[in-house]
């Protein structure tokens, strides 16, 4: 490109804000022209982000949607949730692109946002024209858009896990159980009890039980593949960990199939989409194999005695999670190959 993509990023102190600056920094065609905070406008990020000391040299500017639309084509918001649903909005409508990785804009049904998130819920008419950004299920929609909603770090994994088999009608949708465990980093940046170290670490704790709010997300698209409503138990739990998710699901088989089908079916609804890895037969994934990448590695082992499949999935939170996805989402939406400025290594030890 002669030009590159000028790219904005709100809410750049958070850590999921950050690692965009990570990726964005060596992405061959875009060049970030602003980095945005409301509470910190006018400090250099690097006395937030001293790892960032003569890397990004500007101050952070205030969220200003005037100055957004002079010096940006496109937008990320990775705001806290509730900033989003009336920022987006604006910048929609001034042409810009958008690409929202909080939770303002996942779910169709207003009602159903404000039930689990507590917000206010987005315009509907917004919410229409939202694309849900998960590349390796919807990522033909995901082309040519100009505004997605990035999916959630907990629904990014279970998702990949669940959607061949959901899809091709294997799966009992009335039993799915998801037991899923995140490292502290996917709580954010700010304060609190769980976030201490003397409080987290050698520890290990289940929270939000049944009250997640990712659940609706993840069962609103299990819903549109299978074409049935489907209600899912999630639980959630905290691990001594800063980054990765590991999602461990338990699904009964409509019919009996065996292992080696199983796994041939994932490895076939992946073709091609170099960011899913199906391990083989016998080999489950661990968080520390995705560290620092945009993998998601997944691990299938049958039951036959049960009729029972359990799916291992994991990804790192921040970069598949949030970050990483959302930079895979602006190359299919400017149509790049979705690997540009990701294809790099997981980080090893």
């Amino acid at each position: 490109m002669s030009t590159k993509l000028r790219a904005a990023i709100i809410g750049a102190t958070g850590y999921g804000g950050v690692e965009l600056i990570r990726l964005l920094l060596t992405h061959p065609y875009v060049e970030i022209t602003s980095v945005m905070s409301s509470s910190n406008a006018g400090a250099p990020l690097a006395d937030g982000y001293p790892h960032l000391n003569q890397i990004v040299l500007d101050n952070l500017d205030a969220i200003d949607v005037e100055l957004i639309k002079q010096k940006s084509d496109v937008v990320f918001l990775a705001a806290p949730h509730g900033v989003a649903s009336g920022l987006a909005p604006q910048l929609i409508d001034a042409g810009l692109k958008v690409i929202d990785v909080s939770g303002d804009f996942r779910l169709q049904s207003g009602e159903t946002y404000e039930r689990w998130y507590k917000h206010k819920p987005a315009d509907p008419a917004y919410l229409a024209k939202a694309v849900y950004g998960l590349a390796e299920v919807f990522g033909e929609e995901v082309k040519g858009s100009t505004f997605i909603s990035n999916p959630g770090c907990y629904p990014t994994a279970t998702l990949l896990g669940l959607v061949p088999i959901v899809k091709q009608g294997w799966a009992d949708t009335s039993s799915i159980i998801v037991d899923a465990k995140s490292g502290v980093s996917g709580a954010g940046r700010g304060l609190g009890l769980t976030a201490h170290f003397s409080e987290m670490n050698e520890n290990f704790l289940a929270y939000k039980v049944n009250k997640h709010q990712h659940t609706p997300e993840i069962e609103q698209v299990l819903g549109r593949v299978s074409g049935e409503e489907v209600l899912i138990t999630f639980t959630t739990h905290l691990v001594p960990m800063t980054r990765g998710i590991l999602s461990t699901i338990y699904v009964n088989l409509k019919q009996k199939h065996t292992e080696d089908e199983i796994i041939d079916l994932y490895r076939q609804y992946y073709e091609g989409r170099r960011f899913v890895r199906i391990r083989e037969k016998g080999k489950w994934p661990a968080t520390k194999e995705v560290w620092g990448s945009n993998y998601c590695d997944i691990g299938l082992s049958l039951d036959e005695r049960t009729g029972r499949l359990t799916i291992i999935s994991v990804i790192d939170n921040i970069v598949k999670g949030a970050g990483g996805q959302a930079v895979q989402n602006l190359n299919l939406m400017m149509g790049w190959d979705e690997a540009t400025g990701l294809a790099f290594t997981p980080v090893y030890p």
